[in-house]
C-alpha cells in the first residue's frame, strides 16, 4: 500500500435536487490516517436547458439518453475547464447525474460521459462509480459512507439532507448506511406549486399545519419497515409518495407535514453522541428544529463549505481509492457480494 503521498483531485457532483453542479478541488494526504482540505469550490447553477433536460430524460428513449449523456459530458467538461482556469489536478472524479436508480432490477445510470470529460479537460476522469456494485447485487448506494468512515471519523452519525436523506452509522470500525427518506426531491416540487424553487428556511412549512392522515400514510410506507441495505430513487417517489400528495391539501400544510415526516424518520436513528449534518436541507432551519425535537444526539452543523461540498469531496476521495485499487464501496452498506472498487477510469486521447 502506498502511503505518505498526496493527491490533488477535482470532485464533481450533481444531486437529484438539480441545485447545480458542485465542484471542489480537494487535497488528500495519508500518513497514519487520511487528511483532507478543500482548496477551491463552487456550485454552478444549471441553465434552464439542462434543468429541463435532466428533469425529463428518464422518459426519453435509449438513443436520446445516449446522445444527452455525451452532450452532458461536454457541458461538464467545459464547466470544469472554466472552473479550473488552467489549474492542474491529478484527475477528476465525477459522480454524474442520476437518471435511473433501480438496483432491484439490477440497473443504475448516471450520465455525464467520462470519456468526453477527459478529452475536453485533457485530464484523466473517473466516473460510473455505482454500476459495479449493482452488478454484484448491491444497492450501488449510498457511496458516501467510505468517506464518512475515513474523513469524518469523529462523528458517530453522518446525515446528508439532499434530494434524499442518507445516514451513516459507525460502530467501532464497522459502518452501516442507507437512505432514510426523501427530502428536497419532494419539498422542492411542492414549493414549485407556490412559484418558488424551494422553501427558504422552511418559512412556508412553519406556517402550515399537520395533516394527520397524510403523516400516518407516509410513516406507514413499506420502505421504512425494510432493514438495510436499502436505497431510494426518483422511481420510488413517483410510485409511492406523489399519489399521497393530493390536490385537496394546501401546499404549506403538505410542506409542514412532510418536514415532520422527515424529522420523525431521521430521529428514529439518532440515539446518542454526535450527528454531522450536511447538504442543502441543512439551510431549512425549520426542518432542523424538528429533527432536533425527535433526536437524542447532538446535532452538529459544520461550516458552509462542508455543508455544500461534502459529497463532491467524498467523490474525489472515491477516485483516490479507485486509483489505489482500494475498496471504495462497502458490502456492509450496499449488501453487495463483497467490498469493491468502483469507477471507470477514462484517459484523455485514449480509448477507455
Amino acid at each position: 500500500m502506498i502511503d505518505n503521498v498526496k493527491y490533488k483531485v477535482l470532485g464533481v457532483m450533481s444531486g437529484t435536487s438539480l441545485d447545480g453542479v458542485d465542484l471542489a478541488i480537494c487535497s488528500f494526504t495519508k500518513t497514519n490516517k487520511w487528511e483532507f482540505e478543500i482548496t477551491k469550490s463552487e456550485t454552478i447553477k444549471y441553465p434552464n436547458y439542462w434543468k429541463e433536460n435532466l428533469e425529463t430524460l428518464h422518459s426519453k428513449d435509449e438513443k436520446e439518453i445516449s446522445k444527452i449523456d455525451i452532450e452532458y459530458g461536454f457541458f461538464l467538461g467545459s464547466t470544469i475547464n472554466t472552473f479550473l482556469d488552467n489549474e492542474k489536478v491529478d484527475f477528476i472524479a465525477s459522480h454524474g447525474h442520476t437518471i435511473f436508480h433501480d438496483p432491484e432490477n439490477n440497473y443504475t445510470l448516471q450520465i455525464g460521459c467520462g470519456k468526453t470529460i477527459s478529452k475536453i479537460t485533457k485530464t484523466t476522469t473517473i466516473n460510473d462509480f455505482r454500476s459495479l456494485d449493482v452488478s454484484l447485487n448491491g444497492q450501488g448506494a449510498p457511496l458516501v459512507p467510505i468517506g464518512d468512515l475515513h474523513l469524518f471519523s469523529d462523528f458517530k452519525y453522518c446525515i446528508n439532507l439532499g434530494g434524499f436523506a442518507n445516514i451513516s452509522i459507525k460502530n467501532e470500525t464497522r459502518i452501516t448506511a442507507f437512505d432514510v427518506c426523501p427530502v428536497n426531491i419532494v419539498m422542492n416540487e411542492i414549493s414549485k406549486k407556490l412559484g418558488l424553487e424551494f422553501d427558504f428556511g422552511g418559512d412556508i412549512a412553519k406556517k402550515g399545519g399537520i395533516i394527520p392522515e397524510l403523516l400516518q400514510e407516509l410513516n406507514n410506507l413499506d420502505f421504512y419497515k425494510k432493514l438495510p441495505p436499502k436505497s431510494l430513487g426518483r422511481e420510488w417517489v413517483e410510485e409511492f409518495i406523489n399519489p399521497l400528495l393530493l390536490e385537496k391539501y394546501k401546499s404549506r400544510d403538505i410542506l409542514h407535514t412532510f418536514c415532520e415526516h422527515i424529522a420523525m424518520q431521521i430521529g428514529i436513528f439518532l440515539k446518542d453522541k454526535s450527528a454531522l449534518f450536511t447538504g442543502g436541507g441543512v439551510f431549512n432551519t425549520y426542518l432542523i428544529s424538528r429533527i432536533k425535537h425527535y433526536s437524542s444526539s447532538e446535532i452538529i452543523i459544520p461550516n458552509q463549505e462542508t455543508i455544500d461540498f461534502k459529497e463532491a469531496l467524498i467523490f474525489a476521495f472515491l477516485g483516490v481509492l479507485r486509483v489505489r485499487n482500494e475498496a471504495n464501496c462497502l458490502k456492509s452498506v450496499t449488501g453487495a457480494k463483497h467490498d469493491n472498487c468502483g469507477g471507470k477510469i477514462n484517459y484523455p486521447n485514449k480509448e477507455s
